[in-house]
């Protein structure tokens, strides 16, 4: 698989990376041989950056990973995590936590629980508003120094932020939603990124799923599917989502590539600098989303693509409206 580096001072990574949320119940029950052997199959498959959070599942998702790399080379693959939101049992949410402190108290449980000596890229899952961001940065920046991450990068804040995280240590990418459908990123945020050159690793590639092909209306991904709980996937708003992928899904067949794979080339396609997260839990959407990191997106494609999901066209907030005043950018 090709590489990509994450901005100026970052790693070089795959084309695409994975993002191992969904394997532990965020979208619905998860089978955990299956998400090991999805793992497995991303690393065989070229795959080198793997993504993940202390607070998916309060530690499952890490300790699953733990599983899913015992015995590869730890130079073979380089981890993503996200820390910074508190929890309780019940799977309630208590909100960001960034100070100098809780950074370093959860980068020791993430070493424990990864079984891992350093972090590749050690992120903030969320602006913490109780903590200047310089705080916060300058914690990450003693870890590195000491050994314990090799890079800093940041999630879901603003072009302001990005600014004064890279004045105190140098940011290798910004994790943020971006995909046909959420395209804020678009009008500062992107183009703070690529002055300051840092990377961007894009998550939310198939907007959960809702963009993949493999959607319908009344669908629902059981219980714990935080999807449930989504305005895009609400009544009324998903049946005029999915028009848009009809639209596409008659651009794709023209291609010769599924829904996904062509929703998947488009990001990878905005620019050098970008990283696509494929959220994929079985190895059969891994293998039906690979092919896109080999998709060659011509401009009459990507003309194509624009008439049948236009910028902006998307109904529904991104994210419930609890969670949508936590983000940096909107939809």
């Amino acid at each position: 698989m090709r590489t990509r580096t994450l901005g100026a001072t970052g790693p070089a990574v795959s084309l695409l990376g994975l993002g191992a949320m969904g394997m532990s119940g965020a979208y619905g029950a998860a089978d955990r041989t299956e998400s090991i052997a999805t793992v497995h199959a991303a690393l065989d498959a070229g795959v080198t950056l793997i993504d993940t959070g202390d607070f998916y599942a309060m530690g499952h998702n890490e300790l699953l990973l733990a599983e899913a790399l015992r015995g590869r080379d730890r130079d073979g693959y380089l981890l993503s995590v996200k820390f910074g939101m508190l929890g309780a049992p019940g799977a309630a949410f208590g909100g960001p936590d960034c100070r100098p402190e809780a950074v370093k108290n959860f980068l020791a449980h993430s070493l424990t629980r990864l079984r891992v000596d350093h972090i590749d890229v050690y992120r903030p899952a969320r602006l913490d508003p109780a903590v200047p961001v310089e705080e916060t940065v300058g914690a990450v920046k003693e870890m590195i120094d000491a050994g314990y991450v090799r890079h800093l990068g940041l999630s879901e804040v603003d072009a302001a932020t990005v600014r004064r995280a890279h004045a105190v240590h140098p940011v290798a990418d910004l994790q943020i939603e971006y995909s046909l459908i959420s395209r804020a990123v678009e009008a500062e945020v992107l183009p703070t990124l690529r002055e300051l050159g840092i990377g961007m690793t894009a998550y939310g590639v198939l907007g959960r799923g809702l963009i993949s092909g493999h959607w319908a209306p009344g669908r629902s991904g059981g219980e714990g599917d935080l999807r449930g709980h989504s305005p895009r996937f609400a009544a009324g708003n998903v049946e005029h989502n999915l028009a848009f992928v009809e639209a596409l899904r008659k651009v794709a067949a023209e291609k010769g590539r599924t829904v996904a794979q062509l929703a998947i080339a488009w990001v990878a396609a905005q620019g050098e600098d970008i990283v696509p997260l494929v959220g994929a839990r079985t190895r059969e959407r891994l293998a039906e989303a690979l092919p896109a990191a080999e998709t060659v997106l011509t401009a009459d494609d990507l003309a194509a693509i624009e008439r049948a999901v236009p910028a902006g066209s998307a109904r529904g907030d991104r994210y419930p409206a609890a969670f949508m005043a936590g983000l940096g950018v909107g939809n």
